[in-house]
């Protein structure tokens, strides 16, 4: 036993001792002692003697100590005693070229290769030698020929597809990976990722496709060319393409649906509803009721169905019923239930504010929220929204009844403090604004940025527009705009903020009236004259706080509503250079790299 532990340690000493020669070696060799590092990599040789790397590092320090003749000594003293090692040729050959003999050196790395027995470790040993030394050509020839040497085809394909890629020919590495997936396709997303990280041009990406389309018509049993040709679609954005694709293999290989549902939910988040569309409605027609993704197909086909209609804000009435009845249709056959409730809660969201049908609306969440078994996230959302909704309505106590309660529930959370800030902006609707200001206070460390943001933004107004006035009339006038706004009452919305005006010329709201009436144009989609009423805003009020808001809104409108891309990334531009201590400027800054192009 006592022997077996000396033995024990001392290999662990000689390790130790080992890798401690091998670091100032490469010390050595890095600094230019190359003398130095020649006589640690000697030593070490010495003492494992079959390390062909010592060996390598050996001769490449008296390499560059340019003492030819003794590296060349050393290799056939080595080739003597390892006739087998071919690997030994290629250091013979690059001993060569180091003194400008390219033919001796040819004659070397050649009877490497042709004298290269049936041995695969032998065969990767020569194959690697080539490769460090970045002669691909000799490297894939190696493979070449290995392949004809051992009768086997398979083994050295991914070896092939990696020099093809260093050497970048595209064609070739996608021919070899393409055959190395074939064979390994529980490898699939590792050969995904590799053409995803070194195909980057639209040719790349073409030439993988036809050589997916050559390959299927001479073997249409293997799923792995489908599969990747769905890679390939979707990597092009042409999801309807891909679609096909995840029919066809959801077909073949008897599957639940879990492939199709994946690529509609794709389609969906790049906006290209049409092919969403297709994807969810296969699932419903093909998979049927006892799918576990049905209700999932059946929500995310009314989701999908929903944006494509609104996205524009160019919809008819007559789109917004068929809508309905989609709706209506989905909750008679599934039930409002724990299963369906994040649907019904959208469907709620949309009679409100599609259809301004507030008390049918107020009526779905009202049996939403009765349901003992819903998620609790859910009610506290759907209580939110129904407070919201009765806030439209005039019922102002309905309201901050149901935000304090969602608040009381959720006191540490997101929810909470959504809820605290809509029972702050009831307060100062009413006119409460010494409340109001110091809930807003509070808010101004929430968790969430963008609660934080509107709260400093509505507590610095409170204290601008009140601390310059004797009275607070003004300041009321304007939060009771801001209500009617919320409750749909354009008309009256409008007439109160033009009193404000004629009541108190060249007061100091004048920037936010403007702002809030851009806003209630934006919500009756007159687009141009919201574009002249923002624009005035930021241009003649760049002082004032509304000067930020109104620049990121008019950027948006040119976005979303008016089409201009161009001019919105412009102005994205000019929000976070121009006012780079805005609260909107890293958002700013991100939607204009999106519409720049980068990929974010």
């Amino acid at each position: 036993m006592r022997t077996f532990l000396l033995s024990f340690l001392l290999f662990g000493l000689s390790i130790s001792l080992s890798a401690q020669d091998t670091k100032l070696a490469a010390q050595y060799y890095s600094s230019g002692e190359y003398e130095k590092a020649a006589a640690v990599y000697k030593k070490l040789f010495d003492k494992q003697p079959n390390s062909h790397y010592y060996f390598e590092q050996y001769i490449q320090s008296m390499l560059a100590m340019e003492d030819y003749s003794g590296a060349e000594a050393i290799i056939k003293k080595e080739l003597k005693k390892r006739p087998n090692h071919m690997q030994l040729y290629v250091t013979y050959g690059n001993l060569m070229e180091r003194q400008y003999l390219p033919e001796e050196a040819d004659e070397k790395y050649r009877k490497a290769i042709e004298e290269m027995p049936n041995d695969i470790s032998v065969i990767n040993n020569l194959g690697n030698s080539f490769t460090r030394l970045t002669k691909y050509d000799l490297a894939i020839e190696t493979y070449e020929k290995a392949e004809k040497v051992t009768g086997n085809s398979k083994i050295f394909i991914n070896n092939l597809a990696d020099l093809y890629k260093r050497k970048g020919n595209a064609p070739k590495m996608i021919e070899y990976y393409i055959k190395a997936a074939a064979l390994y396709p529980n490898q699939l997303a590792r050969y995904k990722t590799i053409f995803q990280r070194y195909l980057n041009a639209d040719e790349d990406l073409d030439e993988l496709k036809e050589q997916l389309y050559a390959n299927i018509q001479n073997d249409n049993e293997n799923a792995t060319y489908p599969e990747l040709l769905e890679w390939v679609f979707i990597e092009q954005e042409d999801y309807a393409g891909a679609l096909r694709q995840a029919r066809a293999l959801d077909r073949r290989n008897e599957e639940d649906g879990t492939r199709v549902i994946n690529l509609g939910n794709i389609a969906r988040g790049a906006n290209d509803y049409d092919t969403a569309i297709k994807a969810f409605e296969y699932i419903i027609d093909k998979k049927g009721s006892t799918s576990p993704h049905y209700i999932t197909a059946k929500s995310n086909l009314l989701k999908t169905k929903r944006k494509k209609i609104t996205r524009n804000y160019d919809y008819q009435p007559a789109d917004l019923d068929t809508l309905e009845l989609a709706y209506e249709a989905f909750i008679a056959e599934m039930g409002i239930n724990s299963r369906t409730e994040s649907m019904i809660k959208e469907y709620a969201d949309f009679l409100a504010v599609y259809k301004n049908d507030l008390p049918k609306a107020i009526s779905v969440l009202d049996e939403l929220v009765a349901l003992s078994s819903i998620n609790k996230y859910v009610k506290a959302n759907s209580k939110i929204s129904l407070a919201d909704y009765y806030l439209m309505q005039g019922d102002i106590w309905e309201s901050t009844l149901l935000y304090s309660q969602v608040e009381k529930d959720f006191k540490e959370e997101h929810l909470g403090e959504i809820s605290r800030f809509k029972n702050a902006m009831l307060a100062y609707y009413a006119g409460e604004f010494a409340w109001a200001q110091e809930q807003f206070d509070i808010l101004e460390s929430a968790t969430s940025r963008l609660i934080s943001n509107d709260a400093i933004d509505m507590s610095v107004f409170i204290m601008d527009n009140m601390g310059l006035d004797t009275t607070d009339v003004p300041l009321k006038m304007f939060a009771e705009s801001q209500l009617l706004t919320v409750q749909n009452r354009f008309d009256e919305a409008f007439s109160k903020l033009d009193s404000i005006t004629t009541i108190f010329p060249k007061h100091s709201l004048e920037d936010d009236i403007l702002y809030q009436k851009a806003d209630l144009h934006t919500k009756i989609r007159n687009y141009d004259k919201a574009k002249e009423l923002y624009t005035t805003v930021y241009t003649d009020f760049a002082e004032e706080i509304r000067a930020d808001n109104a620049l990121f809104k008019l950027a948006e409108l040119y976005e979303n509503q008016l089409g201009d891309l161009d001019q919105a990334k412009e102005l994205y531009e000019k929000l976070f250079v121009d006012f780079s201590n805005s609260t909107f400027a890293i958002e700013a800054r991100k939607r204009f790299r999106i519409l720049r192009g980068d990929d974010i």
